[in-house]
């Protein structure tokens, strides 16, 4: 009995470690609301992996981080997906957000949006859901930053609604 008990054991280990895909799908979301241009300035950093299997399911055609003939490819499919899961209103107006870039690296990808300009915002109103189309398990963490003032929440699937006031 001993014997079979160690040897289950040992089996289990040794799976536990050929998994290659990572535990968590976490993103966190900054929307920093800047002074000087009178806009949302807004940072969205998630794994490569994840992003890049997002995108690939929304738009059924391979894409590719991290070879620079999928960059104008990916540039259209980074805007189109922001503009679909990603809104933002402030003080209860919808403001346009306009896709700036995107930086990646080997492990993580940023992604940059700025809004349009809105004079003092007092009321921020953000709906957030990427990755929610390829992760039922997804969580964003979300940063809301006005004058200085930083408020944040985590968003889980389903939940993609959230405000501040300022």
């Amino acid at each position: 009995m001993k014997k079979a008990l160690f040897f289950f054991s040992v089996l289990l280990i040794l799976f536990s470690f050929t998994k290659e895909k990572h535990p968590y799908h976490v993103g966190s979301v900054e929307i920093n609301y800047s002074q000087k241009s009178k806009t949302f300035e807004v940072t969205g950093r998630f794994f490569l992996d994840d992003l890049e299997s997002g995108l690939n399911k929304k738009y059924g055609k391979p894409l590719h981080f991290n070879d620079v003939n999928y960059k104008s490819q990916l540039n259209e499919a980074i805007k189109n997906y922001c503009s679909e899961y990603f809104k933002l209103k402030a003080n209860n107006k919808s403001l346009n957000v306009n896709f700036v870039g995107y930086e990646e690296d080997h492990e993580s990808v940023n992604v940059y949006l700025e809004s349009e300009k809105i004079e003092s915002p007092k009321k921020v109103e953000a709906a957030v859901s990427f990755l929610y189309n390829f992760f039922d398990d997804q969580l964003n963490i979300v940063h809301i930053i006005v004058n200085g003032e930083r408020k944040s929440e985590k968003l889980t699937y389903p939940n993609r609604y959230l405000f501040q006031q300022f």
